[in-house]
């Protein structure tokens, strides 16, 4: 399946200064089981209405629960989750 993270940062937030660790850190999703991909997106739009950042991740649906409790997704929330204005998460199959 896929998992998207979408994300709107605050106003003043610096993005791009994040990205390298970002990046870093859903790296460390991979060493999951059943984590299989992980796409870290940068949005090349800076109109106000657009979303900043998209992480696109490929799993199993019994993947996406090892995730979801997982201390990197708690890293994710307890690094990051001070910047974000909006988030959206979407699912799907391949």
């Amino acid at each position: 399946m896929k998992h998207y993270i979408i994300v709107k940062f605050k106003e003043n937030t610096d993005v791009e200064g994040m990205l390298p660790d970002i990046r870093e850190l859903f790296q460390k999703a991979l060493a999951l089981e059943g984590v299989n991909r992980v796409e870290v997106h940068r949005s090349n739009s800076d109109r106000p209405n657009r979303h900043d950042l998209m992480i696109e991740m490929r799993l199993t649906p019994e993947g996406l629960a090892v995730y979801d409790s997982s201390q990197m997704h708690q890293d994710w929330k307890a690094q990051y989750g001070q910047y974000i204005e909006q988030k959206t998460i979407f699912d799907c199959e391949e």
